[in-house]
């Protein structure tokens, strides 16, 4: 029997967040008081604690921060995926966001590699990855 990837497990903090996936739209959560654009979500500002927040949408752009190649599936769901790429993405609006990089060979990736959005759709689920801004 083959495994199935894990999906997302919305809550009543992330749902907005999933929704919009669901829609091709990226969106992140705007504190109204400060202005500060957070992921995760939450249901306080971590900067000044403000409980007032919107949901706006990201252009979908951003830079790997750092990166890691699984050579091994941390969930039998990936393991025909392998070698893949994890990587963590400095969302341009702010937040920094743990992906996938997908458009490109593993050992191609780089810190500092600018990247753009993706959908992946994933057993009835839609969910964000990025590839590299230019081909690699």
């Amino acid at each position: 029997m083959a495994h199935q990837k894990p999906l997302p497990r919305p809550d009543a903090d992330t749902a907005p967040f999933w929704e919009g996936c669901s829609e091709g739209i990226l969106r992140f959560q705007r504190c109204l008081s400060c202005g500060h654009i957070r992921w995760p979500a939450s249901f306080l500002c971590p900067e000044c604690h403000a409980t007032e927040a919107a949901w706006e949408p990201s252009a979908g752009r951003g830079t790997v921060y750092s990166f890691v190649v699984y050579h091994v599936a941390f969930d039998p769901g990936f393991k025909e995926d392998l070698p893949y790429v994890v990587a963590l993405v400095d969302i341009d609006e702010g937040p920094r966001m743990l992906s996938n990089i997908r458009g490109c060979l593993p050992e191609e990736v780089r810190i500092g590699m600018p990247v753009e959005l993706l959908w992946e759709d994933r057993n009835g689920s839609r969910l964000p990855v990025f590839r590299p801004l230019r081909a690699c």
